[in-house]
């Protein structure tokens, strides 16, 4: 992985451990996008109506990269969007299973619809606390965020797969911001029905894009009543004839952000996301030993076998002064520090936050 660093200047002068806040702009994504505004300017709308080819290559590379049929993916500017979008169409009488303190953009707009709700506890027992309430409460949908964003709890894709093998009517909404561009995933192989994200963090393409993969179920599930002109490609005959995926797109959609984010899955795709998981997993294991010696984890934390590249240490206003002073970026959440590791991180990287870190004891 060290030969990627030299893709990400920022990497000169900090050590940088706050990808679950933004990915960062590698060099390759720049010079796509000035290449990109620099025939905008020239071509003006000739170019922009060219472009339109370029939303469906992204539509077709998120399907490649994630393992979802291209015609049941949908590209939306966010997944907090595209979230809301779906929800519109869920019934009324649905039971949603939520876990406590997820992120508030996968709780709110479920909360916020009148919908009969349980809650299950984020603790080092995740998948057992979820497998009771799905089991005692006659649960029919069931979302959450794959990693946790404060505390960057994961939880275990192969738990999810046999729990959809148990409840199959048991709908899966997850939410891959956190996840996607980290681990891989194979959606269409997994238990998961509807799947999100944004592309801003782990899949370094910048804001402004992200995109949400469907099962067959959920075109059954969900009654989507979003529609415009640019569902029917423009056609004004298609009105009556647009398909489950073109609902989530009613209007434009940008070439430059969505070209982006098929630029950035071709980055990752270059390096390989097998050795992008493995290595992460190994900063995973090295940051999660030295953070639980230094004291600094939360019992959930240490008692779990699977865990993500964040880490929230325990920590002061004066801790987090100082790490930043030391050059390391990093975030404030909840109650600590959040530290988060993605490919252009090395053990070294972590081995010297652990030293800086070890002097403030």
């Amino acid at each position: 992985m060290l030969n990627n660093r030299k893709s990400y200047p920022v990497l000169n002068h900090c050590i940088y451990a706050n990808t679950a806040a933004y990915g960062l702009l590698g060099e390759e994504l720049l010079e796509w996008r000035q290449n990109h505004d620099l025939d905008y300017l020239i071509g003006g709308s000739s170019m922009k109506i060219e472009s339109l080819g370029l939303i469906s290559e992204a539509r077709d590379m998120v399907g490649t990269f994630f393992k979802c049929k291209s015609d049941l993916v949908a590209l939306v500017p966010n997944f907090s969007l595209g979230l809301n979008m779906l929800l519109e169409g869920l019934d009324s009488r649905e039971h949603i299973l939520l876990l406590e303190n997820d992120y508030p953009s996968v709780n709110w707009p479920l909360e916020s619809r009148g919908f009969q709700i349980s809650y299950a506890k984020i603790d080092e027992k995740l998948e057992q606390n979820i497998l009771e309430k799905v089991r005692t409460n006659s649960i029919t949908v069931l979302a959450l965020s794959l990693v946790q964003w404060i505390n960057g709890i994961r939880v275990d894709l192969d738990f999810l797969k046999s729990l959809k093998e148990e409840f199959p009517q048991l709908m899966i909404i997850a939410d891959g911001t956190q996840f996607c561009g980290a681990f891989e995933i194979d959606f269409e192989n997994s238990g998961i029905d509807v799947l999100g994200a944004s592309g801003y963090k782990w899949l370094l393409a910048g804001t402004g894009n992200g995109f949400m993969l469907f099962k067959d179920l959920a075109k059954v599930r969900f009654t989507i009543k979003t529609t415009g002109f640019n569902s029917a490609n423009a056609v004004l005959t298609a009105k009556n004839t647009i398909p489950f995926n073109k609902q989530f797109e009613p209007g434009h959609l940008d070439s430059l952000n969505f070209g982006s984010l098929k630029c950035a899955l071709g980055v990752l795709n270059d390096i390989g996301m097998k050795e992008i998981t493995a290595h992460n997993e190994n900063l995973s294991k090295k940051a999660c030993k030295g953070f639980s010696e230094l004291g600094l984890l939360n019992k959930d934390i240490i008692h779990r076998n699977l865990h993500s590249t964040i880490f929230n240490i325990k920590g002061n206003n004066a801790l987090f002064n100082h790490l930043m002073e030391e050059n390391i970026v990093c975030s404030r959440r909840g109650e600590g520090i959040r530290l988060s590791f993605h490919h252009y991180n090395t053990v070294e990287d972590i081995d010297s936050i652990l030293e800086i870190l070890r002097k403030m004891k």
